[in-house]
């Protein structure tokens, strides 16, 4: 099998797809636009065969390295970078070299948060109401139908970037008249706490390894306002949460391929509500979470899913495993030092936060487990607790 990697350096945990793939006898084609000699050892160690191009944006460059590939290789069997940036990239180059996966025809409701909400109606899963506006016009309409608040985010966008939560006709103005040149989604602001069902299928589209995560904030909320955030994996996955995420799942017939659904348990009424999809893996560290919280490791088992079509772990959700990131600008009550003291059976890993991730995530990321929720929401408590 060949499997080609774009971009196997970033995120830099990720380049451990790669040793797994080499290690089930794959043979691993890395393409980036990052210097061969700045690749982490271990990764150098497993690509029978690395591409350097000068820009990743250059699609006639990525044509040239996958043709070098196919020219040197064979048939390329699959490509992937497990990264939302690349997503629309990736079913390019798929559907140019006849490659099994996401393509042209069926990336859009992937990426576009409007057809999204198609595809949750076919599901038969609640999901706000909204509609991508042009014009201030068309905003006035939709919000006279569903009433304020209302969110207006991209209808293609990575995370919450450039979303925002609009209360009144003068913020409505406003974010028009300061409105990028780009499509918009505006829909009505759900009051929940948002949860997550996360895992991968198998070749048949059957869910093989699945969680969830809680989360303490809104990713929205924690970009505008700067402000913490922690999230952490649940022992017991609600029923209503896992029938909800299926339903997605078989909407969009996925198949060999981590997805990461995002929905809101309104405040009110308890309620499932479908917020958005990711068909990666979560971000972050969350992949290592997964190993953290179950004992297993997940690198390898997605290798052994894409090479035979089996996931050979057995997982228990022995774990609660919690992130919880902390930024330079804050200031805290307690010390880093203090926290490893505090916490040395718990506390499982522990690193800088690199740029692109931080405003979501914090400059810096502890990950810790326990198997009793309580000790988990009382530790990152501790972390985040701002200095008086």
């Amino acid at each position: 099998m060949n499997f080609v990697f774009l971009s196997p350096h970033f995120p830099p945990n990720y380049y451990q797809f790669c040793v797994h793939l080499h290690h089930l006898g794959v043979n691993v084609l890395g393409i980036a636009d990052e210097p061969y000699k700045n690749l982490h050892p271990e990764l150098k160690a497993v690509l029978s065969e690395y591409y350097h191009v000068a820009d990743m944006h250059n699609y006639d460059e990525l044509l040239r390295g996958l043709g070098w590939f196919t020219h040197r290789h064979g048939k390329l069997d699959r490509l992937d970078s497990q990264n939302e940036y690349w997503l629309e990239t990736e079913a390019r180059l798929r559907s140019d070299f006849n490659i099994f996966g996401l393509n042209n025809e069926t990336i859009a409701r992937v990426k576009r948060k409007s057809l999204m909400k198609e595809m949750y109606a076919r599901a038969g899963v609640p999901h706000a109401e909204g509609a991508v506006t042009a014009t201030l016009a068309e905003a006035r309409r939709l919000v006279k139908r569903i009433g304020y608040p209302v969110v207006a985010k991209p209808d293609i966008g990575v995370g919450a970037a450039r979303t925002c939560k609009i209360r009144n006709d003068a913020e409505l103005d406003r974010f028009f008249a300061q409105k990028p040149p780009t499509d918009y989604l505006i829909e009505s602001f759900i009051c929940g706490t948002i949860f997550t069902f996360d895992g991968l299928t198998n070749r048949e589209g059957e869910p093989v390894f699945y969680t969830s995560h809680r989360y303490s904030n809104g990713v929205m909320e924690t970009v505008n306002d700067a402000g913490d955030v922690y999230y952490y994996s649940l022992r017991e996955i609600p029923a209503d949460l896992e029938e909800a995420g299926r339903r997605v799942l078989r909407a969009y017939d996925l198949r060999e391929r981590f997805f990461h659904l995002e929905f809101f348990r309104t405040e009110e009424e308890g309620r499932i509500v479908a917020l958005e999809v990711n068909m990666r893996p979560p971000g972050g560290l969350t992949t290592d979470m997964f190993n953290y919280a179950n004992d297993i490791d997940i690198y390898h088992e997605w290798a052994h899913v894409v090479t035979h079509n089996r996931f050979t772990a057995n997982y228990e959700r022995k774990y609660h495993c919690c992130y919880a990131g902390r930024k330079f600008a804050r200031r805290y009550a307690h010390s880093h030092e203090e926290i490893l003291r505090r916490f040395p059976h718990q506390l499982v890993h522990h690193q800088t936060i690199t740029g692109l991730f931080s405003a979501a995530m914090g400059d810096y990321g502890y990950l810790f487990r326990s198997p009793d929720e309580e000790e988990i929401t009382a530790i990152a408590a501790f972390i985040l607790e701002p200095q008086g």
